[in-house]
């Protein structure tokens, strides 16, 4: 299994004025002088770990688990993972709320299940969903954001989908990356290939340089292999900047992918379950797909549309 956002990992676009454009796109400041930040709500975030030194990330990490290597104490040995946290629950406090996190009042369980070079094995994805179901209560784990993905044509009924649907079984709304091998259709790799999950695409993924030449539409289409209609929805991932895990003197850096648009929609998820902290999985899922705004492109491109995060919060 490899992370999806290793093929793409630092992209750049050409012509962007604003880093800290999503909070502006989806009028976040609104919604935070409502008082929704998140608050009492818990993620946990399946990926390469996190540095929780970085100053935007202090006090937001309840627990750790290492699936790769062991480790009691945080870390990341990729930056990934942390660039992830960042965009989900960052504080910001080190940009002066310039990169602040999607749900900067909300707290993150973070489970290590891939090495320091974005890759994974089954073995351990399943070690670390089954940590969090026994843990779900404890720490009050309302979402699980995956920004990963496996082969493009695993079936639905794999054993990595199977499992990552018994967190969406055990009442917490999955998020799950499309992947960054578009614009080719049924390029949506597994568990984002699952029914249930809430799978995220990008929009702005066009004109994007990677690896020395210019790529457009990398965001993953559907319809999988099992002829589900995906992705659910979509959002911007590109030139996302956020926390840097390195543990350089550079606080933040930028990065593009699918990855980077998942936490987008987990933060989004994370402001609605504190208003509305009974919502059920499935009712989520179905106020996502009611507020998307539709971009008129076919569903295997857009899903039901963009996020809504205005609406949503109605």
């Amino acid at each position: 299994m490899q992370s999806v956002a290793n093929r793409v990992t630092y992209l750049i676009i050409k012509g962007v004025k604003h880093l800290n454009r999503v909070r502006t796109a989806l009028q976040l400041d609104k919604i935070y002088q409502q008082g929704y930040v998140g608050e009492g709500v818990t993620t946990v975030i399946f990926d390469t770990g996190v540095n929780h030194k970085h100053p935007d990330l202090k006090g937001q990490v309840l627990a750790f688990l290492d699936c790769v290597n062991g480790r009691r104490n945080c870390y990341d040995d990729n930056g990934h993972g942390t660039h992830i946290a960042g965009i989900l629950a960052g504080t910001g406090v080190a940009s002066r709320k310039k990169y602040q996190g999607v749900a900067p009042g909300g707290k993150l369980v973070i489970v290590k299940i891939l090495d320091a070079n974005g890759n994974g094995k089954l073995k351990s994805i399943i070690q670390g969903i089954d940590w969090v179901l026994c843990h779900q209560q404890t720490y009050h784990i309302k979402i699980a954001n995956i920004s990963l993905g496996a082969a493009m044509h695993m079936r639905g009924d794999s054993e990595l989908v199977k499992k990552v649907e018994d967190l969406w079984d055990a009442g917490i709304v999955v998020c799950v990356a499309a992947g960054n091998q578009g614009p080719e259709l049924q390029s949506i790799g597994a568990p984002g290939n699952s029914r249930k999950v809430i799978t995220v695409g990008v929009w702005d993924d066009e004109g994007v340089e990677m690896h020395g030449r210019m790529v457009d539409g990398y965001s993953g289409r559907g319809p999988t292999v099992d002829c589900i209609k995906k992705p659910d929805v979509v959002t911007m991932g590109s030139n996302i900047m956020s926390c840097n895990g390195k543990g350089t003197s550079q606080l933040y850096t930028r990065k593009s992918g699918t990855s980077m648009a998942t936490p987008i929609v987990s933060g989004s998820i994370a402001l609605l379950l504190q208003r509305y902290p009974h919502m059920t999985t499935r009712e989520v899922k179905i106020r996502i797909k009611e507020t998307a705004i539709s971009m008129g492109l076919p569903h295997f491109r857009q899903g039901w549309g963009k996020l809504n995060v205005m609406d949503l919060m109605r």
